[in-house]
């Protein structure tokens, strides 16, 4: 198994959203790129307010599996749950 790619975005649909990514964001950043096997975790602001840009890479599929369950158990798990998430996920060739 390869590694695992993320890309995509996040698209607040309120300016009440946007306000919960700006506030909570560098700390979800923080806490995943200290995660054992992961390689790249950028999560940049696009020109559109709304909308966040994200570009992560992980060692393995279990690297990926352990960030999306501490992620769906954090604060940024809890308070952007209404926050719409359009992104790919592929596995590179070992």
């Amino acid at each position: 198994m390869g590694q695992i790619r993320v890309e995509g975005r996040l698209i607040c649909e309120t300016e009440a959203q946007a306000e919960i990514a700006r506030t909570h964001l560098p700390e979800h950043i923080r806490l995943s790129r200290a995660e054992p096997g992961n390689l790249r975790f950028d999560i940049t602001q696009g020109d559109d307010p709304l909308v966040w840009h994200l570009s992560e890479a992980f060692e393995s599929a279990e690297a990926f599996a352990a960030h999306q369950a501490r992620t769906k158990d954090s604060t940024w798990g809890e308070v952007s749950a209404g926050i719409i998430r359009d992104f790919t996920v592929t596995e590179d060739e070992a």
